[in-house]
């Protein structure tokens, strides 16, 4: 007898006891999709388990347990799939001596104790899926030598020590223990699992280099070894791994030249050396890497010109230089359909100079597509993205983010902390689908192209610290996504632009411009003050110029007295009040407007 009821929609708030009656069910699985909603309870649960002698396959998820785990488990069980149920407590280690277990999945709770040191059976285990939980000590080499073992994550728990040399066993496709306390060196038993296809070793401690028997793993398609503390130089042999898809090496001590070579035959779509002390060039045999979708070689010590010759890989969307030693210009080329496909593309932080190449922009075709118009969510190298998560740094915003996957809608330009010099490109204002756009602390002049309005997704602009000069044009108000905008220490003059997003910004998006007036600046602007600007003048005659004159100021100096008494009665009110301070300056301005104007016509008569 079976029961199977996949993403169920709450027919129950309380699981139905009535399934507990069922002796004979050998089969229960229910999956639902309200988290939590189906609430089962420790007293129906242990119920369940006793009554139910001849299961064999329980699998419940997001089913409300809130429970330990019974002991009382029928011996015919075969898979326990028991994922987000709000377990707590120690794991029973009368878990381990389920003889016929063939899976064992309690991923995702709050399961502590220890995994025991000595456990007998289990032959038939093929999966043990444990993340995410509270689990401590030391991984037992056992685990590595399970007979039919073919799946192991262990990861995202409090696992510490070494894993121990074990006794290699050749079914083991995927092993993950990312995000625990391990260390020592890399186990050399653990690069003989000839069928492993996935290793997640990732945030840990693990010190010592990296062997070159990893290069011995033919079947590998994921290798990631990021944040730990490993050192020396990269296997060269990784290059030649042909099947080799995700290279993750982020955030170790790895020194030396990149002399990687990658072959024609590479399928490898991920490589990320981000955060080491890694030197010398780009190494041109990316350009074999014809799948390539991400690039991360930020915060280096790479020494090199700019590698343009990227911009020939066909599916390139994310490309990360940021912060090493480039130099020189980007040169502008006739070269078609360069960096067609990217998405993100970061320089910052380097050496480059001479003015912005304007055919970069030209060819960014994908940026020129407003991302959010996709009915789908589709993400940078999806392919892998159910059991491995790159992270990618990036400046937005004014903050330093990890992206932990990126949408192929999310798309930057930052080129800050640079050399370049010359005039803003208004051809930037071809590409609506940036949503950051960060130029900030370069040498460049100019103005700032009114062609910008057109980067209808923009929620981040950052022009500060260059030579920018002239006005701000009115139509960036109509960025309405926008919400960090910093154009500091420039040469701008005039008004601040206002309404929508304008209105939002405060005084340290437009400090350091001497010429630029606003309420933010406490600069009165023309309208500001309430006083209307000046209009053109009619041309009069002399006489009548004259007379109007007389008229004039017969009329200003018999409202002067009057005038003064008013304005010291708005004055007595100010300060009464507490008006703000730029009310004050305003009152002061068109007192010393009227002074001026009475001591120029006094001379004149």
């Amino acid at each position: 007898m079976e029961i199977c009821t996949e993403y169920v929609r709450q027919f129950y708030s309380v699981f139905p006891a009535e399934i507990s009656h069922l002796s004979n069910l050998q089969v229960l699985r229910i999956w639902t999709v309200d988290p939590y909603g189906l609430r089962l309870g420790p007293f129906n649960f242990e119920l369940l388990l006793k009554n139910l002698t001849q299961l064999r396959y329980l699998d419940l998820y997001f089913v409300n347990i809130s429970s330990t785990i019974p002991l009382n488990f029928s011996s015919y069980l075969t898979t326990l799939q028991l994922s987000d149920t709000q377990l707590h407590g120690v794991l029973p280690e009368r878990v381990f001596h389920l003889s016929n277990l063939e899976d064992l999945s309690l991923p995702y709770n709050s399961l502590t104790g220890l995994i025991p040191s000595n456990v007998s059976g289990l032959q038939n285990l093929f999966v043990l899926y444990l993340s995410s939980n509270k689990l401590n000590g030391t991984i037992p080499s056992w685990i590595f030598s399970l007979p039919s073992l073919q799946y192991l994550d262990l990861s995202n728990n409090s696992f510490s020590g070494k894993i121990q040399e074990f006794k290699s066993n050749n079914k083991v496709y995927f092993a993950s223990v990312k995000q625990n306390q391990l260390q020592g060196p890399i186990p050399k038993s653990l690069l003989d699992l000839q069928d492993l296809q996935i290793l997640i070793l990732s945030q840990n401690n693990f010190s010592g280099q990296i062997p070159s028997t990893v290069c011995n793993l033919k079947t590998l398609e994921l290798l990631d070894l990021g944040s730990n503390n490993l050192n020396g130089t990269i296997p060269q042999c990784l290059g030649e791994m042909s099947g080799l898809m995700v290279l993750d090496l982020n955030n170790n001590r790895l020194s030396g030249t990149i002399n990687t070579t990658f072959n024609t035959e590479s399928q490898i779509n991920i490589i990320n050396l981000y955060g080491n002390k890694l030197k010398g060039k780009v190494p041109p045999s990316l350009i074999n890497c014809r799948y390539l979708e991400l690039l991360d070689l930020g915060n280096n010590e790479l020494n090199d010109t700019f590698p343009s010759w990227l911009g020939g890989l066909p599916g390139l969307m994310i490309l990360s230089l940021r912060s090493n030693k480039l130099h020189g210009p980007i040169s502008d080329s006739r070269t078609a359909n360069l960096f067609a496909q990217i998405r993100v593309i970061d320089l910052s932080s380097n050496r480059f100079s001479g003015n912005l190449p304007v055919s970069l922009f030209e060819n960014f075709q994908a940026m020129k597509i407003i991302g959010e118009n996709s009915r789908t969510r589709e993400y940078v190298a999806d392919a892998s993205s159910s059991v491995y998560t790159n992270t990618l740094i990036v400046t937005t915003k004014g903050l330093d983010l990890e992206l932990p996957r990126v949408l192929t809608t999310y798309m930057i330009i930052d080129l800050s902390s640079n050399r370049f010099e010359g005039n803003l490109p208004s051809i930037i204002g071809d590409l609506a689908g940036p949503c950051t756009l960060n130029l900030s602390h370069n040498g460049l002049e100019g103005i700032i192209p009114a062609s910008l309005q057109h980067l209808s997704v923009l929620e981040s602009l950052d022009l500060s610290s260059n030579k920018i000069g002239g006005e701000i044009p009115q139509q960036l108000a109509s960025l309405t996504f926008l919400a960090v905008l910093n154009l500091s220490h420039n040469h701008l003059v005039g008004c601040i632009p206002k309404g929508k997003q304008f209105d939002m910004f405060d005084n340290s998006s437009y400090r350091g411009n001497d010429g630029l007036r606003g309420l933010q600046l406490s600069k009165a602007c023309g309208g500001d003050d309430g006083v209307p600007q000046a209009t053109t003048p009619v041309e009069l005659d002399d006489q009548e110029e004259d007379e109007g004159d007389l008229i004039s100021w017969q009329a200003v100096f018999m409202g002067f007295g009057s005038g003064l008494v008013i304005g010291l009665s708005i004055i007595y009110i100010m300060l009464s009040t507490h008006y703000p301070v730029w009310f004050s300056r305003m009152v002061v301005k068109f007192e010393q407007r009227i002074v001026t104007t009475m001591e120029r016509h006094k001379k004149r008569y």
